[in-house]
């Protein structure tokens, strides 16, 4: 039942990006574009987002579980470091220049365009070098 509840909630939550348009591009670069012709769409959405997971983390947090997985457990580090800078930067560099964020650019593969195939495929190639990276050094 656990895997099933995942499955909607990965499809619910690529329709709801697709609905609002968020796999389109165009619409996050104009969000990003506050010096041009902003397009405040982006800001809506991350507002309704909230609005939904505030109180359902508030409702689990009270539970202390969650319906499906059991224990709820939620990230405890609550301190900013070099990596997690560094990776947010780069994690918006690239936002920036290709339009795209793991979510939309995933749920983009719907569409059979190229462009979000050409960005899953960056971003997997991406995370191996990552993971490569990290046996190395760590």
């Amino acid at each position: 039942m656990g895997r099933l509840f995942v499955i909607g909630s990965g499809l619910l939550f690529g329709f709801g990006l697709d609905l609002a348009r968020m796999t389109d591009p165009a619409r996050v670069l104009g969000f990003l574009d506050v010096a041009g012709r902003w397009d405040p769409t982006l800001l809506f959405v991350m507002a309704g987002a909230l609005a939904v997971s505030v109180p359902g983390f508030a409702l689990l947090r009270r539970r202390g579980a969650t319906w499906f997985a059991g224990t709820l457990r939620l990230p405890e580090r609550r301190d900013l470091d070099g990596p997690l800078v560094g990776g947010a930067a780069l994690f918006g560099v690239g936002w920036g220049l290709a339009g795209y964020c793991p979510g939309p650019g995933i749920a983009a593969l719907s569409h059979g365009a190229l462009d979000p195939a050409w960005f899953v495929v960056g971003m997997l190639l991406g995370m191996l070098a990552y993971a490569a990276l990290g046996r190395r050094t760590g």
